[in-house]
């Protein structure tokens, strides 16, 4: 159980500090994950492989326990499609619309500058980081124990997905700092999407569930089109797979255990 302290200690701040205080959890934990880079630590890509996997279990759960199922509870299951399609759409338009490189598939042989090439990079994963921002402030605004659920679950597979999106800047600009630095910037541009949720709920209150759903959905999205291409590419597909698995489990044993 999470300590009633800390639950009754969060419902005493205002909401968005609220939010932020849990919001910079995952924030925080991509930094760490960011940190092999700066050390000059390397992992196989095998092992990288098996930690995205890894975080792709874990938002493929989050996403129903802690975002599409509290939205049809505390709405009904019209607004949790409404806004679990909205989510999908948004994402999409994002990736549409907002010049970027995904950060395994995507690097090799693009015809920009290398510095260029870095902030594209950087863009997309803020782009992949966005959804997760959400799910941590819509759930947090929801209920403050679901909301350290989310957040503690998103911020464990932050630590390979730090690493997994700063090792292809590294590649491309040969700088440990600037990638690490680039990789912090997601960081912090999550904790910024964790503030959405709260604005707009503070001022429409009927759109906490459709925020629910609308995360799940961004979130949804962002592993099957973005993680799930990323990872299977490589040859490493059993590694992979029960990454993904241990993701999905860990993150039904975090639902249960701390709720």
């Amino acid at each position: 159980m999470i300590q009633q302290e800390i639950i009754e200690f969060l419902y005493t701040v205002p909401l968005m500090l609220r939010v932020t205080l849990i919001g910079s959890i995952p924030a925080i934990f991509t930094i760490i994950g960011s940190l092999p880079v700066l050390l000059n630590v390397k992992f196989t890509e095998k092992i990288t492989d098996a930690g995205m996997g890894f975080a792709a279990g874990i938002m493929l759960v989050a996403s129903f326990t802690s975002l599409l199922l509290p939205a049809i509870n505390h709405g009904n299951i019209v607004i949790a499609v409404t806004g679990f399609i909205i989510g999908i759409i948004l994402v999409k338009i994002l990736d549409v619309l907002i010049p970027h490189i995904h950060f395994i598939r995507g690097y090799h042989n693009v015809g920009y500058s290398y510095s260029r090439k870095a902030w594209l990079m950087a863009l997309a994963m803020i782009i992949h980081n966005i959804p997760e921002g959400m799910a941590v402030g819509a759930s947090t605004t929801y209920d403050v124990t679901e909301g350290l659920i989310i957040a503690i679950a998103i911020a464990i597979q932050d630590i390979p997905e730090g690493f997994a999106t700063a090792l292809p800047v590294l590649n491309i600009i040969k700088s440990k700092r600037q990638a690490f630095i680039i990789s912090a910037i997601s960081g912090i541009a999550e904790l910024l999407a964790a503030l959405i949720p709260p604005l707009i709920i503070v001022f429409v209150h009927v759109a906490l569930p459709l925020m629910l759903a609308i995360a799940s959905g961004a979130m949804i999205y962002v592993v099957v089109h973005e993680i799930i291409p990323e990872i299977y590419g490589h040859e490493h597909n059993e590694p992979s797979t029960i990454g993904f698995f241990i993701g999905f489990i860990v993150m039904l044993l975090l639902d249960n255990i701390l709720s």
